[in-house]
């Protein structure tokens, strides 16, 4: 069975922008099924539109921002 987006229920989501680029923490409930945290980067380009990226590896700044955000995320798995 392919993806459907209209199926995919977004529960909570949060965005940090750190400069240039963003990261997003967020939960999702595909087809009422169990709930599951997603983490996504973003980074501007040269128009200021918001490319998705690996998450890849995070700085200690963004960790220390993004960790509170996906404690608050948890709370609503």
């Amino acid at each position: 069975m392919p993806y459907d987006q209209t199926l995919d229920t977004e529960i909570f989501k949060a965005v940090k922008e750190f400069g240039p680029s963003r990261i997003t923490v967020a939960v999702y409930s595909y087809n009422n099924g169990p709930k599951k945290l997603q983490i996504v980067r973003e980074n501007s380009n040269a128009d200021g539109q918001w490319i998705f990226t690996k998450i890849g590896r995070m700085n200690k700044g963004e960790v220390t921002e993004v960790v509170p955000i996906m404690m608050k995320a948890i709370e609503s798995m």
